[in-house]
């Protein structure tokens, strides 16, 4: 399984660009964070940077509960109604693609499984 993301900011009819986004990994004591990354110029994380043991570059994730966090504060600004969205979702097989869109806006986001 392989994981991507991307932001598209809905109000500005535009991929948003800079969005930090770190992943993590549910264990026993928690979540446990995996990887990092920033959107580039078409909102999009293409590549991840591992930030501990759980993951490996170049190695799919296993099956398993995940949370994605999207700081969105920094790109909507002090003033921003949601500081930050934190999407959790589970991977039950090893193998294919997931894709995690967050759709954003001043005031509403949405997310789904892409393709």
């Amino acid at each position: 399984m392989s994981l991507s993301t991307h932001v598209l900011d809905t109000a500005k009819g535009l991929p948003a660009a800079g969005v930090l986004v770190r992943l993590s990994r549910m264990t026993v004591h928690g979540f446990l964070a995996a990887a990092e990354g920033r959107t580039d110029g078409d909102g999009r994380i293409r590549e991840w940077s591992p930030v501990s043991a759980e993951w490996v570059e170049g190695v799919d994730p296993r099956p398993g509960t995940y949370r994605l966090v999207f700081h969105t504060g920094e790109y909507l600004g002090e003033d921003a109604f949601f500081p930050e969205v934190s999407v959790v979702f589970t991977l039950r097989e090893h193998g294919g693609h997931c894709h995690v869109p967050l759709l954003l806006s001043p005031y509403a986001y949405s997310t789904y499984r892409g393709s």
